[in-house]
């Protein structure tokens, strides 16, 4: 799958956000949103909520229910707990992005990793997924509450015959996952490890973000059908554009 497919390869706007570090922002519906690992041991958290009205956010449950799965990759779509589609994945070249674990917490950064803090280290520091988003999200008036579950690129977990989770170890250089936003969403970013993530040192990957103007949806769209109730649900987006439009 090429990667000038769904936008034209313009970049809009460019960052490098470093591993253990955190970032938020607005993102435009119809804009992609691509993430390229830059080493191995990546992974991103990511949350968001719909930018008009804070109190529609991703809703992971209804994500794997509605879509059959227990991952998301490319031709899923995240979302919203109002039934509609918030963003979409349109290329991922991982192949399994965990939405079960969410992100890590801080005594499961100190317990793998032990204690680095700010006043010691300063950039160098040991965050948690957890802490990093909250950071990000307290600088829009939300706060531990309003967090729920996280989509985690780059990240693959696997059970055993215990229904134990574990941690699926890769090299994610020069990996590229891309997100089509299909409503203005608030977009918050940790790149902390994965909780389960079992790498002895604490040497998460950093992570290029970049901007592009997606392109209009074909007749037939990876994500919008590739399921019946992803077609209803992107048919509730039109119907809460037009109505919000002619207002």
């Amino acid at each position: 799958m090429g990667l000038q497919q769904y936008h034209n390869n313009q970049t809009l706007w460019t960052e490098v956000l470093p591993g253990g570090h955190h970032w938020s922002g607005r993102i435009q519906k119809g804009a992609i949103l691509r993430f390229k690992a830059l080493s191995k041991h990546a992974n991103v958290s990511l949350f968001c909520v719909n930018a008009a009205d804070k109190l529609e956010r991703f809703n992971m449950p209804d994500s794997l229910k509605g879509q059959h799965t227990a991952y998301l990759s490319a031709g899923h779509v995240l979302y919203s707990d109002l039934g509609r589609v918030m963003a979409s994945i349109v290329t991922d070249e991982h192949g399994w992005n965990d939405v079960l674990c969410g992100a890590s917490r801080a005594e499961q950064i100190a317990a793998q990793y032990g204690k680095q803090n700010f006043q010691a280290a300063r950039n160098a520091m040991y965050q948690s997924g957890v802490d990093g988003l909250l950071v990000e999200m307290a600088k829009f008036s939300l706060a531990q509450t309003d967090l729920s579950a996280t989509l985690n690129l780059f990240s693959k977990v696997a059970p055993n015959d215990a229904g134990e989770l574990s941690y699926v170890t890769a090299d994610n250089t020069d990996q590229v996952i891309e997100l089509r936003f299909e409503m203005d969403c608030l977009v918050f970013l940790s790149a902390a490890p994965h909780a389960l993530d079992q790498n002895p040192t604490y040497q998460p990957a950093d992570i290029q973000l970049s901007l592009f103007k997606a392109n209009p949806l074909n007749e037939h769209d990876i994500c919008r059908d590739s399921c019946a109730q992803n077609q209803r649900a992107f048919q509730n987006n039109a119907r809460y554009f037009a109505l919000s439009d002619a207002c």
